[in-house]
């Protein structure tokens, strides 16, 4: 089955454009809603570290035809590899972001770039950061020796960063999936979203459909099934790629992952799941399209991100909702955004990253929820 795994937008281009033409990523969103930071490439998760920093991963602008290693893809043409991915900190209350780790891996194009995904805190400042791949371990080879650390998990600390040099490899994502192969399909991997478990993270692989621990070497917490259509394109019943995109811990101590839903990208069809290990993932929340993110507020209120809120084919314009548990209908708090994709809670306001498709042109937002 042909995977579409990652944020491969289909309609990325005419809605950069638009971008670029209205100078807005919150056409509806309304006045609750304030830019705290610009000119960030292709951001996508965020989070904030024990000490209250707001961290932003960028996924980057990939690599330069001209000077860069590149390959062939049979879906997106050609695609190339660079050091453009970085880890950003973002002032919340002045505004603002300053990249404190550079030179990070980035593939794709610059519109459609695969790089640093989520991060995660273990300490004050020890972090966890995903990158991701969107494909097989050959994949990453075609790329040579220098992406060896997409479709990984590395660990770093804020008090030492110094590029690449400051990150240690601690899970390969993708020879995992070679391995193990959750969902017996294609080998695919992308690690996206990252939670701390233990001495441990809990990654979900997008492209693996599939919630992986790292601990000991790696083992499966679960797999998340193919969605049948409900309409008729391309067929009534197609099985559409799950696409796990976030994992989080809720107040219960479960896991609680989020789906994209792959091709068609059909309206309604994601579902957050309830998984505790060593049973069948479980329906906690249904009729959502197409969620990136996922974060739980004090008050056990669960927030998700929908990157497109009526489907990717009708463009990369989505919400930050208030979700209702049990239920297939939800509250959007903020909607018309371009390219949302991460979510982060502190106190009364959600922090949510756009532009998730847009090289130089994502922000951060400040949503009073």
């Amino acid at each position: 089955m042909t995977r579409h795994h990652s944020v491969r937008l289909m309609a990325v281009g005419a809605a950069t454009l638009l971008l670029a033409a209205t100078g807005s990523v919150t056409a509806s969103a309304g006045s609750h809603v304030t830019v705290i930071a610009s000119g960030l490439n292709s951001p996508r998760q965020l989070a904030f570290s024990p000490g209250g920093g707001l961290y932003v991963a960028e996924a980057g602008t990939a690599g330069n035809p001209a000077d860069s290693p590149c390959q062939e893809h049979p879906e997106f043409g050609e695609v190339c590899f660079g050091f453009t991915g970085s880890v950003s900190k973002v002032d919340p209350a002045a505004g603002g972001f300053e990249r404190v780790l550079e030179g990070l891996p980035s593939a794709g194009s610059p519109a459609d770039a695969i790089g640093p995904g989520d991060i995660a805190f273990t300490g004050n400042h020890q972090f966890a950061l995903t990158i991701g791949l969107g494909g097989s371990p050959e994949y990453r080879a075609g790329y040579g020796p220098d992406a060896a650390l997409l479709g990984t998990v590395v660990t770093g600390d804020l008090r030492h960063l110094d590029g690449l040099d400051s990150l240690t490899e601690v899970f390969d994502a993708t020879a995992y999936e070679a391995e193990a192969n959750p969902d017996a399909t294609d080998i695919d991997s992308n690690p996206v979203g990252l939670a701390t478990w233990g001495n441990g993270w809990v990654v979900a692989d997008a492209g693996a459909n599939a919630v992986v621990s790292t601990r000991k070497g790696g083992s499966t917490v679960a797999v998340l099934d193919p969605v049948p259509t409900v309409g008729s394109f391309p067929f009534p019943g197609f099985p559409a790629d799950a696409v796990p995109t976030d994992v989080v811990r809720g107040p219960d101590g479960a896991w609680y992952v989020s789906q994209l839903v792959g091709f068609p990208f059909e309206p309604g069809s994601s579902t957050i799941w309830r998984v505790v290990p060593g049973q069948a993932p479980t329906a906690w929340a249904t009729g959502l399209t197409n969620v990136t993110s996922l974060a739980f507020a004090a008050d056990g209120t669960l927030y998700a991100v929908e990157i497109a809120s009526n489907g990717l084919f009708a463009g990369p314009f989505g919400s930050l909702v208030q979700v209702h548990p049990g239920s297939s209908t939800h509250h959007a708090v903020a909607s018309g955004l371009f390219a949302p994709y991460g979510v982060a809670i502190r106190g009364e306001y959600a922090y949510v990253t756009t532009g998730s498709v847009a090289a130089g042109g994502g922000q951060v937002l400040r949503i009073a929820r």
